[in-house]
């Protein structure tokens, strides 16, 4: 009889719910090896290092920390080793930030089980595994084609890199210059620096304005 070989699985998540949800759903195909939790970023990268598990899912949202942050670390680790992005947050704001990054899908926490198991198995085919949704969307911004006729946040603010886009975050949600510099271990000059780059990428003639846009874009990605 052939050994059975068995998938070994990373999760990093904070959230023991979903980790025992997902856990249940991986047990039920028998051929996965869920080697070790994490719920945070450091654990995730000593666990890859100890481990080299082929397929690392993760939770963008961290509790203070991004999820984001360890996915180029991770493939700097382990090359050979695939990311899933598993997360609440809305894709379309996200999913080509972590392609390029290094991860191979991504898939949210809303999607029915049989979805979730495509997401993995696509990945681990080496394949990207994205929503029908999330394709079109990427196709239309790619042509210019967007026939929804209102604001397209994402197509806006994937101009912004990952760090603006932190910055820009924590400026709709009423952090000042200090303050930001303080949660993202940044100097004020850096921040300072940051805000002018957002200004310029999103035609803000005044810090006004700036703040006027981060306050939108808070109130809309808390709505979903």
């Amino acid at each position: 009889m052939a050994k059975t070989v068995y998938i070994k699985v990373l999760i990093v998540d904070n959230h023991p719910l979903h980790i025992l949800g997902l856990s249940s759903l991986l047990d039920d195909f028998q051929k996965f090896n869920i080697i070790g939790t994490a719920d945070n970023c450091e654990d995730a990268l000593k666990l890859t290092e100890k481990e080299r598990p082929k397929l690392v899912i993760i939770e963008i949202k961290l509790g203070k920390e991004n999820g984001m942050n360890i996915i180029s670390k991770i493939k700097a680790i382990s090359p050979d080793t695939s990311i899933l992005i598993l997360t609440v947050n809305e894709e379309r704001f996200y999913s080509e930030r972590v392609l390029r990054l290094g991860a191979r899908g991504y898939v949210m926490k809303t999607a029915p089980k049989e979805k979730i198991i495509e997401a993995i198995t696509t990945v681990l085919d080496g394949k990207v595994f994205l929503s029908e949704n999330e394709r079109e969307r990427i196709f239309q911004a790619m042509t210019g084609e967007n026939s929804r006729g209102s604001t397209d946040w994402a197509a806006s603010y994937q101009k912004l890199s990952n760090r603006e886009l932190q910055v820009f975050t924590l400026i709709g949600k009423g952090f000042g210059t200090i303050d930001i510099a303080s949660k993202l271990n940044l100097s004020t000059k850096t921040v300072d620096t940051h805000k002018e780059h957002i200004k310029l990428k999103l035609h803000c003639t005044n810090s006004q304005e700036l703040r006027q846009q981060a306050i939108e874009w808070s109130n809309y990605s808390d709505s979903l």
